[in-house]
């Protein structure tokens, strides 16, 4: 598939004076400003994240309720129950609060409750708040979930249970009657960073609760390897606070990972320092898995387990997890891909839903984000859940896929998520209507440019400009992520050596050249594009280093590839 070359614009007089300011490449100011700092000051905290650049918690509408509430709790010695989503969010949310309660709370008072993804489905549920009610809990604290669940919240309010809800999900204008509702979200808001993920909401009420009870300002920061996997896994925005305690986290992991995370590490083969690539693609899958294989409270115990045996017992429950993921993924896409390939109209559509009641919920997720990859637009894939079809739907880049969703509401029962990403329920009587009704708002809301992938290019560079300081200093600019994607470059009317070639009949290995500078590079799934070579070209990559026979040399990661004009 052909993809766009953007190349992102940045303020040339700005570009200027922050180089005066900084005394470093022209190109590296450029990404600076592009990252909107155009100062030395701002430069500064980007490159030395510390936890004095994080907000007050206080800030937070209803934090003072939140907390209020708990120190009740503490006094009456209540019973409180950690309630949480079973991915990865919510479960290292679960986590991180469900020990710290622990530390400054009885334990016997204390337990934590993860849904069943096919008994009870995502969020709040009924049988949750009805576990809490037999067993004598009067405060659930929900993590990464409740922002919807209004008329669940109802019902617990019914039988004498509150609620403290801290989620990051886009709450509607009717908001459930909790205590406390813990979203920066919210309309009438204060709190100056908007893109927390629902761990990190959950680590705000921890900083606040450790602040009122006087404890060790650095007690929190244990739980920031859990917040730091949090905002990798959910794929936040890496801006604000959330590349700091990414950055913090990212160092706990690297030097001071609890035995769970350790655990994982030692499973997934991790011989580097971790970054939020790895993360990922290595230990969120395995997080992921539990839940959606099987019963997810198992990523709570290993997680909170301080005995390192003891948690490797659990990573290996989801390292199995994960593998029957990966065997049910690979053949559901095959199948799905099947079925979208059969479909006359498929090149006509800027949608795809699709639904096979066999299908393995726990992966349809996964494989909706295989087919938007694969035909690049908004797709739904849906499979039988009881007596309703539900499912996961994911959407290209700069389409609202929530938006959308929202305008089918009268065919869904439930429905929740993000721009990019949503769940979804319904009668499957209202599979074919919803199909068409769908179909019919993304293609009146769509703009055609956004069917074809994009390629975002920071800046056009020669070979003479790549040198180890500058790849010294892209590595400072980690952790990388939305918002703060790893630097992409484009170079033009570059030239093969003659000695690149094909291999395993998919990748291409690069040995090329520009005004007499030589580069070596990796292109993956690039094999289609070898005849390119013949020509002129420009190329779109990143900087990576390759390590051979104990050398270390920088190359280039290949993208994309284009004849020169």
């Amino acid at each position: 598939m052909e993809k766009r070359w953007k190349i992102l614009p940045a303020d040339e007089p700005v570009i200027d004076l922050l180089q005066a300011s900084l005394g470093i490449s022209r190109v590296i100011c450029t990404m600076l400003v592009q990252r909107h700092i155009s100062s030395f000051d701002e430069a500064k905290k980007y490159f030395r994240p510390s936890l004095q650049q994080l907000h007050s918690p206080w800030l937070m509408k209803d934090m003072d309720k939140a907390v209020n509430r708990l120190l009740k709790a503490f006094e009456l010695k209540e019973k409180i129950l950690v309630f949480g989503d079973y991915d990865v969010d919510g479960t290292t949310a679960v986590s991180g609060m469900y020990h710290f309660l622990g530390q400054a709370y009885t334990p016997t008072q204390l337990d934590f409750y993860i849904p069943h993804r096919y008994r009870e489905g995502y969020g709040v549920s009924k049988a949750g708040i009805d576990f809490a009610y037999t067993n004598g809990f009067s405060l659930v604290i929900s993590l990464d979930c409740g922002i919807k669940s209004i008329e669940l919240v109802r019902y617990a309010k019914e039988l004498g249970i509150d609620f403290i809800i801290c989620d990051h999900h886009l709450p509607d204008e009717l908001l459930p009657p909790a205590l406390a509702i813990l979203n920066p979200k919210q309309k009438d808001c204060p709190y100056p960073y908007k893109e927390l993920c629902g761990c990190g909401v959950g680590y705000k009420l921890i900083c606040a609760l450790a602040e009122k009870l006087q404890l060790d300002p650095l007690i929190p920061t244990q739980y920031l390897d859990l917040v730091a996997t949090a905002i990798a896994a959910d794929i936040v925005p890496i801006t604000g606070e959330n590349r700091v305690l990414a950055y913090l986290g990212l160092q706990k992991i690297n030097t001071d990972p609890r035995p769970g995370i350790k655990a994982l590490i030692s499973l997934g083969a991790i011989k580097k320092a971790l970054t939020i690539s790895t993360v990922v693609f290595v230990i969120a899958p395995r997080v992921n898995a539990a839940g959606r294989m099987d019963d997810a409270r198992k990523a709570v115990q290993l997680f909170i387990e301080p005995d390192y045996n003891r948690a490797y017992e659990y990573a290996e429950m989801l390292h199995h997890d994960n593998a029957d993921r990966k065997e049910a993924d690979t053949s559901i896409t095959e199948q799905a891909l099947e079925m979208l390939n059969s479909q006359e109209d498929i090149l006509l559509l800027k949608s795809s839903v699709l639904f096979r009641e066999d299908w393995h919920k726990g992966v349809v997720g996964i494989v909706a984000s295989r087919l938007m990859e694969h035909y690049y637009r908004p797709t739904v894939v849906l499979t039988k859940s009881g007596d309703l079809a539900t499912g996961s739907a994911r959407s290209v880049a700069g389409f609202n896929l929530y938006d959308a969703i929202y305008a089918c509401r009268e065919y869904l029962t439930a429905y929740g998520g993000h721009f990019a990403a949503a769940g979804l329920s319904m009668p499957t009587q209202n599979i074919e209507p919803f199909k068409k009704k769908f179909e019919e708002v993304v293609s009146e809301t769509i703009e055609e440019h956004m069917l074809v992938p994009e390629i975002i290019i920071d800046a056009e560079i020669e070979f003479t400009d790549i040198k180890q300081n500058l790849y010294k200093i892209i590595q400072q600019m980690e952790p990388f992520g939305p918002g703060n994607m790893r630097p992409t470059f484009i170079a033009r009317r570059v030239k093969d050596t003659g000695y690149s070639k094909i291999l395993k009949e998919q990748h291409l290995r690069l040995i090329i050249t520009q005004n007499n500078l030589v580069m070596n590079g990796i292109g993956f799934n690039l094999a289609p594009k070898a005849p390119l070579l013949n020509n002129e070209m420009d190329i779109v990559f990143t900087l990576d280093e390759n390590e051979w026979n104990g050398n270390t040399t920088l190359q280039l990661k290949v993208i994309d590839i284009r004849a020169s004009a």
